[in-house]
C-alpha cells in the first residue's frame, strides 16, 4: 500500500508549506467573488514576482528577471559548464481564475529545490525554476509569450498587440521594466537546457474518475486560436425588414452554433472549440450591428484532424456570408501543433513512481502548457495532479496539497536523477 506521509516525509517536500505558499499567493490579486486576476505585466504581476523571488532566495537559488518578463531561480551544479535541468510553469493567471493552475508548478519547482538546498544535496547540473511570464494569454489574447520568447519565436506582431484600455505589449513591457530591445539575450536553446519539467493541475476530470492523485501526460494537443470578424450594415432596428438585413450579428450566431457542431460531432474524439470573447459595433440596442468579432479557440490531439477542422470552420463562414451579403475576415493568434513528451523523461517519472508502489495513469493534454514550446528546444516531460470535479479557470479549482506533494516527490526524484547523469 502506498504510504503517503512516509513518501513525503522521506523526500523533505513538506505539503502544508506547499499548501501555504499557494494560499500566500492567491491573496495577491484575489477578487471579490474569491477569484484571482492576475494579469501579465500589471502591478498584481510583479508582487507576484517579488514573492515568489522571496522563496527562490530561501531555497539557494539566485534570481533573476530575463527581458520577456520570466522569472528564473537558479541553483548552480559542480559543473559550470553542465546544462540545466528546468522546472517550470506559470504564475499569471485568467480573469477571475482559480489558485492552482500554474501556480502549483512553479511552487513545486522551488519546493523540490528547497528539499535539494535543506539536505545539502550536490548535484552536477544547475537547477532552475521558471515562472513563465504570460502564459493565459489573458490580457493580449495569445498567451505562451514567455516561453515562445525564450525558445526564440516572437516577431514584432507579438509586442504590437494591444489589451482593452489600448496599451501595447510593448509598452506594457517597458513600464514593467523590460527592454524589447534586448530580448534576443535571453534567448536559450539545447546547449543550456538539459530537459524541461512541468508539474500542473489536470484541470480535468479522468484522474478523480480513476482515484488516483498523479498522472503522466503523453500528449499535449495542439491549439489554434483565431479571430473572427463578420462585416454587414448597420441599419435601424425598426425599419429595415429581416430579409433586407446585413446583420453582422446573426451571421455571427449562425456560425458559432455551426462550429459548435463541427466541433462536437464525435464525441468520441478530442476535439473542442470555444467562443472566448465577443465584440459587437456599435453596439446599441436599437442598431442592427455592422460588425461582429469574436475569439475561436480550437484544440485537438490531431494535428491533421486539427488542421481539416479549421479548414472546414472557413467553408462555414464563406458560406453564411455570400448568404446573408457578409464579408469575413480570420485572423490567426496563435498556431501550436500536438506535442508528445520525450520518451526517456516519462520513463524515468514512471521509474520513480514505480519505486515508491505508484503505477501512473496515462492522460492527454487538452490545455496547452508553456511544456509544449520547451519541447522544440529540449527534452520535456509533464505530472498531472488530480483536480477536484476537473473544474479549473474558476474560483472553484482545488487540487489537495498531499496530492501535490506525491506529485512534487516524484518529480523530486527525476530531477535528482537527471542532475547527476
Amino acid at each position: 500500500m502506498f504510504d503517503k506521509e512516509k513518501h513525503i516525509h522521506n523526500k523533505r517536500i513538506h505539503a502544508e508549506r506547499l499548501s501555504l505558499r499557494i494560499e500566500q499567493l492567491a491573496m495577491i490579486g484575489k477578487t471579490d467573488r474569491n477569484g484571482v486576476t492576475r494579469l501579465p505585466l500589471t502591478e498584481e504581476d510583479d508582487k507576484a514576482q517579488q514573492l515568489v523571488g522571496e522563496w527562490m532566495k530561501q531555497a539557494g537559488m539566485k534570481v533573476r528577471r530575463d527581458d520577456f518578463g520570466n522569472l528564473i531561480g537558479r541553483r548552480e551544479g559542480s559543473d559550470p559548464d553542465a546544462t540545466a535541468i528546468m522546472i517550470g510553469s506559470h504564475i499569471d493567471s485568467v480573469p477571475n481564475g482559480g489558485k492552482f493552475d500554474g501556480t502549483v508548478g512553479v511552487i513545486s519547482g522551488i519546493e523540490i529545490v528547497q528539499a535539494i538546498h535543506d539536505a545539502n544535496v550536490s548535484h552536477k547540473h544547475p537547477i532552475e525554476v521558471i515562472a513563465f511570464s504570460d502564459e493565459e494569454g489573458a490580457r493580449f489574447s495569445d498567451g505562451l509569450f514567455g516561453s515562445r520568447g525564450i525558445c526564440g519565436y516572437l516577431t514584432d506582431k507579438e509586442l504590437a498587440v494591444i489589451d482593452v484600455e489600448g496599451i501595447s505589449r510593448k509598452e506594457a513591457m517597458e513600464q514593467f521594466g523590460l527592454s524589447t530591445e534586448k530580448m534576443a539575450n535571453s534567448v536559450r536553446n539545447a546547449t543550456d537546457v538539459r530537459a524541461y519539467l512541468e508539474i500542473h493541475i489536470e484541470q480535468g476530470p479522468y484522474l478523480q474518475a480513476m482515484n488516483q492523485p498523479v498522472g503522466l501526460v503523453t500528449c499535449i494537443a495542439g491549439s489554434y486560436v483565431l479571430r473572427i470578424t463578420l462585416r454587414g450594415e448597420a441599419g435601424h432596428a425598426g425599419t429595415v425588414p429581416m430579409p433586407m438585413r446585413r446583420d453582422s450579428m446573426m451571421g455571427a450566431a449562425e456560425a458559432m452554433v455551426a462550429i459548435e457542431k463541427l466541433c462536437g460531432h464525435d464525441a468520441k474524439l478530442p476535439t473542442v472549440g470555444t467562443v472566448g470573447t465577443l465584440e459587437i459595433f456599435p453596439g446599441a440596442s436599437n442598431v442592427i450591428p455592422s460588425e461582429v468579432s469574436f475569439t475561436l479557440d480550437i484544440r485537438d490531439s490531431d494535428d491533421e484532424r486539427l488542421h481539416k477542422l479549421i479548414t472546414d470552420v472557413e467553408v462555414v463562414l464563406a458560406d453564411i456570408s455570400l448568404r446573408r451579403g457578409l464579408e469575413y475576415h480570420i485572423e490567426q493568434l496563435l498556431s501550436e501543433s500536438p506535442v508528445e513528451p520525450s520518451h526517456k523523461l516519462m520513463e524515468q517519472l514512471r521509474s520513480s513512481a514505480d519505486k515508491h508502489g505508484m503505477i501512473l495513469p496515462e492522460l492527454i493534454s487538452g490545455a496547452g502548457h508553456d511544456a509544449m514550446i520547451m519541447a522544440s528546444i529540449t527534452e520535456m516531460a509533464m505530472l498531472f495532479v488530480r483536480c477536484k470535479d476537473g473544474i479549473s479557470h474558476n474560483p472553484k479549482e482545488w487540487a489537495d496539497a498531499e496530492d501535490i506533494a506525491i506529485g512534487v516527490s516524484i518529480l523530486c526524484d527525476t530531477v535528482l536523477k537527471l542532475s547527476n547523469e
